[in-house]
């Protein structure tokens, strides 16, 4: 078990009311019409928190050889693990009839909303490890050739499925009128 020091104990301290701060924060329910609701609903994917814990490790390794080079390292670390987690539990991405909600990153939020009839392509990419743990990045590209690009996600394959899915019924429902 890793034994945190003194300074790790005040960073934790002093993160938590940034964290309390941030659950209150807009999701993508707040841009829902009246007649609108989330079909499916994708989050980051835990692997978000991979590069923190491994610098903590890091550091806590090299403690007792670099004093306090490595303590800066542990004290990084818990930073971008705190910065980490709060993305974690903050960003969604979200599927409704017509339109595609995400709401990504913290402390810099990034919010889209992307129409359906919009959407030129979109896929994903997983790496190896990605397709162990099940994560990847979503590629959506729009009709003004933008193209947006979100990381780590949970399940990207079955978010790309469905809305592949809602843009086939889209478009079969205005063919049909």
């Amino acid at each position: 078990m890793i034994k945190l020091n003194k300074w790790a104990y005040r960073i934790l301290f002093l993160a938590g009311p940034l964290i309390r701060i941030s659950e209150y924060m807009n999701s993508i329910d707040d841009k829902l019409t009246k007649n609108e609701t989330i079909i499916y609903r994708a989050k980051y994917h835990w692997a978000v928190l991979l590069g923190p814990v491994l610098v903590i490790l890091i550091g806590e390794l090299a403690v007792r050889s670099q004093g306090y080079h490595a303590m800066a390292l542990i004290a990084f670390g818990l930073i971008w693990g705190i910065f980490s987690y709060i993305s974690l539990r903050r960003s969604e991405i979200g599927l409704t009839r017509n339109k595609v909600l995400i709401n990504v990153g913290f402390p810099l939020n990034k919010s889209y909303d992307i129409l359906l009839n919009e959407i030129m392509s979109i896929d994903f990419y997983q790496p190896s490890l990605g397709s162990m743990l099940d994560f990847g990045k979503i590629i959506i590209v729009d009709k003004g050739k933008k193209k947006r690009a979100f990381r780590l996600v949970a399940s990207p394959a079955e978010f790309v499925k469905e809305v592949h899915q809602q843009i086939i019924a889209l478009r079969s429902s205005s063919t049909v009128k």
